[in-house]
This record gives C-alpha cells, sequence and structure tokens, in this order.
C-alpha cells in the first residue's frame, strides 16, 4: 500500500498553486480545446470549498454572470488547469460557504481580509 503510494506520488506533475481558501477572490485560467485549436479562459469568482486531498482534492468556484449564479468545479490534479491567482483574501468563519447562494445584493458581499 505504501509502496502505491509513493510510485503514484513520483509519477504526478506536480504544479505550485498558490495557498488559498473558502471566501476568497481567485481568478483560474483553464485551457479550453475548440476543435484543434487550445485557447485559455479566465474564470473569475469566490471559492465556495476546497474539498478532498492529494489526487482528488477539487475547488468549487463562484461568479455572478448578470444576475445568475454560476458555480464550477475545478480539480486540482486536472491537465487543463493553467494557473490560478488569488485576487482577494476573504475573512470568512466557515470552510464550506454555501449560504452564499441564497444572498444577493450587498447582502452577498464578503469582507476583504486586512493586514
Amino acid at each position: 500500500m505504501e509502496l502505491m503510494k509513493d510510485l503514484e506520488h513520483s509519477l504526478e506533475v506536480e504544479k505550485k498553486f498558490p495557498k488559498f481558501r473558502a471566501g476568497d477572490t481567485v481568478t483560474v485560467s483553464y485551457k479550453i480545446k475548440e476543435g484543434n485549436k487550445e485557447r485559455i479562459q479566465e474564470y473569475r469568482g469566490v471559492v465556495i470549498q476546497v474539498k478532498g486531498e492529494g489526487r482528488t482534492a477539487t475547488f468549487t468556484v463562484r461568479k455572478m454572470s448578470g444576475t445568475i449564479g454560476v458555480e464550477r468545479i475545478f480539480p486540482f490534479a486536472s491537465p487543463f488547469l493553467d494557473s490560478i491567482e488569488v485576487n482577494k483574501l476573504g475573512n470568512v468563519r466557515r470552510a464550506r460557504i454555501y449560504y452564499l447562494r441564497g444572498l444577493t445584493g450587498k447582502k452577498a458581499r464578503i469582507k476583504e481580509k486586512r493586514f
């Protein structure tokens, strides 16, 4: 069992992403294939949750597209994930901020962390 984990870890191509948590605003650069062309699309929103560990770790980003909330789940181990940029550090008390789904307008704002 231990040997399998070591082998899996050695074969894994490690990408270095910045540390972030729920409440942070991030910009995710994601590779999209259209026919034989490949382009990078940026997806900017608030991190709702960071889930799992190792190869199965994922994070969910929520953004507002007009008046509709759009959520997307990104796996950390995805080969299509190009880069992650942390824009703002949010000040929230929970690890999963699902309550954001039910809020609109000024109530849906997250306080920014001050240093």
